[in-house]
């Protein structure tokens, strides 16, 4: 595998490993137009009419109605409408907001995906920490109770209901104790300066510490409600793969040379995360999913609340540009998983 390795080195891999590039990158394109038919389709399809949604009534006379569907573009056949709002995206143009005129749905997203940015990233942290330290322990003690209380906890946490255990932190942490926020970002007392709308490093790179605490203090709850379920996973992936290893050969021969157990266990579970590592890219999609639920748990303004908020007014502009976001993030983060297999193992760009 060395020699493979160093092999794709030369001329001839950097090539073949562009072109594996090109390819699964390409490969994004139909993922997002097949992704964005199907949400197309199935808003039409569902009974109700957005104007009304927005509205919030069932009567509204005739010559408005038909008034606000010309200018929304909704009055043209289904065809038409596919092409023209997909025509406007490949410009960089999400359209405005059906529920609030003039509302561009680009200034929304751009200031939304900081916030998902930010919780996934705490989030996945979080679930890592937690998956790799109850699975290399159950690892550990293999056979015994502690084995045996973290592969329940593995299998119960990945199945938990994230507004459910999100409501019971908040209220133990919350309401309870009054240790934690229960929703929100930042303080509305607050003031900060926003640079790339993630609020932990905007505090830091204008060196406000007490907008930085107040918004790691904001962070817990979330981070840890979606870290909790996400490391079920990992709990299992690790102790599987570090039980394997503790009873390899070269596991046997370290210990036969006297080598402290320590690093005994640390030479084990460097080897033990090498599959951990390539399943965190594929865990990213998991995220984004339950950010929609944690969003909505604790009001963090991300994409998933907004997504939430869209579809209950079922403003199909709005709605479809969310969705090519989300899938087009998904797909950026499966290429560079895929491409890390790919130096991983050179076979796979053939």
């Amino acid at each position: 595998m060395n020699q493979s390795f160093n092999a794709s080195l030369g001329v001839d891999g950097v090539g073949r490993l562009l072109r594996y590039i090109v390819v699964r990158g390409l490969l994004i394109i139909p993922t997002i137009l097949i992704l964005y038919t199907l949400v197309f389709i199935l808003l039409r399809v569902i009974p109700g009419n957005p104007i009304l949604s927005a509205l919030g009534t069932h009567y509204v006379p005739p010559e408005i109605l038909e008034e606000k569907m010309h200018r929304l573009g909704l009055d043209k056949p289904l065809i038409y409408q596919y092409f023209d709002y997909l025509w406007n995206i490949l410009h960089g143009d999400f359209g405005e907001s059906m529920v609030i005129e003039g509302r561009s749905i680009s200034r929304d997203l751009a200031y939304r995906i900081p916030a998902t940015v930010e919780l996934t990233i705490a989030g996945f942290t979080v679930s890592v920490l937690l998956g790799v330290a109850t699975g290399a322990l159950a690892a550990v003690k293999r056979g015994s109770k502690t084995d045996y209380a973290m592969r329940i906890y593995g299998i119960v946490a990945y199945t938990l209901f994230i507004p459910w255990l999100g409501s019971l932190l908040i209220l133990l942490f919350s309401v309870y104790l009054g240790w934690l926020p229960s929703g929100g970002r930042l303080d509305p007392s607050i003031s900060l300066d926003r640079i790339t709308g993630i609020y932990t490093l905007d505090a830091l790179l204008t060196g406000n510490m007490e907008a930085f605490i107040n918004a790691v203090k904001h962070l817990i709850l979330p981070s840890l409600t979606l870290g909790i379920v996400l490391s079920g996973p990992y709990t299992r992936l690790v102790r599987s793969n570090l039980s394997d290893i503790l009873q390899a050969d070269f596991i046997r021969a370290y210990r036969a040379r006297g080598l402290a157990e320590r690093k005994v266990l640390w030479y084990a579970l460097k080897n033990a995360m090498i599959p951990v590592v390539t399943y965190m890219g594929l865990q990213f999609a998991i995220l984004l999913g339950g950010a929609v639920l944690t969003e909505t748990t604790f009001s963090w303004p991300g994409l998933g609340s907004y997504l939430f908020e869209k579809i209950q007014y079922r403003d199909y502009s709005a709605i479809e540009g969310t969705i090519m976001v989300f899938a087009f993030i998904v797909g950026i983060v499966s290429l560079i998983v895929d491409v890390i297999y790919a130096l991983i193992d050179p076979r796979i760009r053939y």
